[in-house]
């Protein structure tokens, strides 16, 4: 956690920092799985920062375990044709809760067909496939929080 210092136009008076806002700050990256948030008021501000770890996991990978090709031997950012999250977000695979997914695993998509959303800040920002090609992994679920640079899912 970060908070920032009195500017030096405040002088000395010491600035009261509410410790019950900062808890409700600090409450509110975690349960909304938030890398950091900043409030200001005035020449006040508060940022609260947290580290996260990023423990991706393969959702839906094709391909049969007892034959793991070079690709399996690296972790999912270095796969060649990964796709990466442009943004902190949530991943949504679907454009609503009652629509199919825009991709499945073995799903063929041209180089520009969306294949996922990620919402942030209530903007939903549309990923395209960057290449053509066949969906062989999705790395997240609809509705995850995402980070940046966050493996989505990978196209061969």
């Amino acid at each position: 956690m970060k908070l920032s210092e009195p500017k030096p136009e405040q002088g000395s008076a010491a600035v009261a920092i509410d410790a019950q806002l900062v808890e409700a700050l600090a409450q509110l990256v975690t349960r909304l799985g938030l890398s950091e948030i900043e409030i200001a008021q005035g020449d006040f501000k508060i940022r609260i920062s947290r580290k996260l770890t990023v423990a991706g996991h393969p959702v839906n990978v094709a391909g049969p375990p007892s034959a793991p090709g070079p690709a399996a031997a690296l972790p999912p950012a270095e796969v060649p044709g990964t796709v990466k999250s442009p943004m902190v977000g949530t991943a949504y695979l679907r454009p609503s809760p009652d629509a199919p997914p825009f991709i499945e695993v073995g799903s063929q998509v041209r180089a520009g067909d969306k294949v996922l959303l990620v919402e942030a800040m209530k903007t939903f920002n549309e990923i395209l496939a960057p290449s053509a090609g066949t969906v062989t992994g999705i790395l997240v679920e609809d509705g995850q929080p995402v980070e940046y640079g966050q493996p989505l899912l990978v196209i061969e």
